[in-house]
């Protein structure tokens, strides 16, 4: 198959009949891919590394699709020809998963013989319908993407388009343009390893929210890093959003090549200037989507309703997500009032500054999806008197990037908890910096209680251990700034178990009025 004929494939209604591709990794997007690929008369090997019950299961269902599906180690070490007996030959196209480095075998072969890579994003974007098509409104950036896609979907619902927050960390995209109930809009979160192998999306308004170093160990180098975020920016229709107060993002505004007449549009947590969503006293307001905008502001919302729709928490980053999601929904033509309506009536995603309870002066907050510096800089500026449970994997993060973070908070900190693989390169930036605050290392305890897991022992003994540094009016804070695959299955199971722990220390409370 010609590179000519790959460009024709730009629907769902395309001709796909006979396309051989390589779908790298069985996971949630993978299979997704496989399954649409499958269903248009493609020609599919399936690989993947695990072997495990999860990928077995998906397998028997590909298998019977008419996939061919090839697991464990050995799968995965070579480029694989695709086709029966006597009909092998090299893909078409390979359709890689989000978790793939680019050096990894598979897809070096795939370079090395100028076989295109896909994303799952850029097979999705290439099988919208003919007609009709959901514009997407696109987000990345280092920290905040679910937070904002949500609100976006939100303010969007509010708006009365049927929508939905897609993509990196929730219904893969390609699921959803593929819905057999057409969306009108899709508010669409893509992490730079998708945006690596992205090329077509033409969205109608993108943002990048910021940039902090992450990934480094995928990407190779934080300028490569930047660049692959930056990629959300090309093609842009209307508006490309950028964040003021990270001139990394206007950059790549203005070095993307976009569509005639697409405007760059900031937010700010100041006052904004023409062309720029941000803060008038304690009011979000607009002065890129009115008419009058170099005199006058459209009022969007109160700093109340976004914390009303956070749980009832209110921290800067959140507010700057908030703006980003209100100049998306507005570039999308979203009313004012139905940014406000969104804001006040969202429900927040898990593990993001959540709440998880009160006692003795003492809240417990959790923050697990603070998997890097820059984002766990974020959550303790929410906060005054803290006790920090932190560590994991660093990613890649070196000493500076933590000595950054404790020269930055080290005034706020009643003292800090450590877990995991790296958190002795936490300890010394605390060391160089804050040595004036206790510091307890937590390991995973042996334990032989039955039908007691170890990641609930680890917490249990990290809970006790916070609780006893806390006291009246201080913050238990999980914001790990680094990953959670070293003892935890994802960042999820990290919450979860933290909260879980959180709720065994604290027990049944009692209904406010009774007696005892």
């Amino acid at each position: 198959m010609t590179p000519v004929k790959l460009d024709r494939l730009i629907s769902s209604t395309a001709d796909w009949e006979g396309l051989r591709v390589v779908v790298a990794g069985i996971g949630v997007s993978g299979f997704a891919a496989a399954d649409a690929l499958l269903e248009r008369g493609a020609r599919v090997v399936v690989l993947d590394a695990a072997d495990g019950p999860d990928q077995r299961e998906r397998a028997v269902i590909l298998d019977s699709l008419g996939a061919d599906v090839r697991l464990g180690p050995e799968a995965v070490a070579a480029l694989p020809e695709v086709g029966g007996r006597g009909d092998r030959q090299a893909p078409d196209v390979v359709v890689t998963s989000p978790g793939w480095r680019p050096d990894h075998p598979v897809l070096a072969d795939a370079a090395a013989a100028r076989v295109p890579v896909w994303s799952e994003v850029e097979l999705a974007w290439r099988m919208r319908p003919a007609t009709g098509a959901a514009p997407w409104l696109a987000v990345t950036g280092t920290n905040g993407k679910t937070t904002t896609v949500t609100m976006l979907a939100a303010m969007l619902a509010a708006a009365g388009h049927r929508s939905a927050a897609v993509g990196n960390a929730g219904t893969p995209v390609l699921e959803a343009v593929l819905h057999p109930q057409p969306y009108d809009v899709l508010a669409v979160e893509l992490s730079s390893f998708q945006l690596h192998s992205t090329a077509s999306m033409r969205p109608r308004a993108s943002a990048c929210l910021n940039i902090a170093p992450d990934h480094l160990d995928w990407h190779g180098s934080l300028d490569a890093y930047t660049r692959d975020k930056g990629r959300v920016y090309e093609n842009t229709e209307i508006a490309c959003v950028y964040n003021g107060a990270d001139p990394v993002t206007e950059r790549l505004v203005r070095d993307a090549d976009v569509v005639e007449g697409c405007r760059a549009i900031g937010f700010t947590l100041g006052i904004p200037s023409v062309s720029m969503v941000g803060l008038v006293d304690e009011v979000l307001a607009d002065r890129a989507f009115v008419e009058e905008r170099r005199t006058s502001a459209a009022e969007l919302a109160t700093l109340e309703d976004v914390r009303r729709g956070n749980g009832g928490v209110l921290a800067p980053h959140v507010v700057a997500n908030a703006l980003a999601a209100a100049a998306l929904a507005r570039a999308h033509g979203v009313p004012a009032i139905a940014v406000r309506n969104g804001l006040r009536g969202l429900t927040p995603p898990p593990h993001r500054l959540a709440r998880i309870g009160e006692a003795d002066g003492v809240t417990w907050v959790d923050d697990s999806k603070a998997t890097n510096p820059h984002a766990a800089d974020a959550a303790l500026r929410g906060f005054e008197h803290i006790v920090w449970v932190a560590g994991g994997l660093a990613k890649g993060a070196g000493p500076a990037e933590f000595d950054e973070l404790v020269r930055a908070h080290g005034r706020r900190l009643r003292a800090a908890v450590l877990i995991g693989l790296d958190r002795a390169v936490i300890h010394g930036a605390l060391a160089r910096h804050a040595p004036q605050i206790p510091v307890v290392e937590v390991d995973v305890p042996d334990t032989g209680e039955m039908g007691r897991s170890i990641d609930a022992a680890l917490m249990d003994l990290v809970v006790a251990t916070a609780g006893d540094l806390a006291r009246p009016g201080d913050t238990v804070l999980l914001a790990p700034a680094c990953a959670s695959m070293d003892q935890f299955v994802s960042y999820a199971h990290r919450g979860d178990a933290f909260a879980d722990a959180v709720r065994r220390r604290l027990g049944p409370r009692p209904a406010p009025g009774s007696g005892g």
